[in-house]
């Protein structure tokens, strides 16, 4: 499963909480089992990160959806608009 897109900031301040907590988030996303590829980089502005994701299967992906979502990352970001889209590869 793959998942591509953008996470956008409404203000300087989000902008903020993203670069304060997004090297652990991506720390532990990519240590998750199943996780092939996990990136998030900043455009230019500072308020939109593209976000590229690729999980071995639909369960590892669901995985990290979940642990994310309950993390100090899922809480801080969580009102941040996402427009993301998900991909399943063939044979999964």
């Amino acid at each position: 499963m793959s998942l591509s897109g953008e996470l956008i900031c409404a203000s300087a301040e989000e902008a903020q909480i993203v670069e304060r907590h997004l090297p652990r988030h991506i720390e532990l996303s990519r240590a998750e089992p199943g996780c092939l590829h996990f990136e998030v980089l900043p455009t230019p502005g500072g308020r939109v990160w593209t976000v590229r994701e690729r999980f071995a299967d639909g369960a590892a992906f669901g995985a990290h959806q979940r642990r994310a979502a309950d993390s100090e990352w899922g809480r801080v970001t969580v009102g941040m608009e996402r427009r993301y889209a998900v991909e399943k590869a063939a044979g999964i």
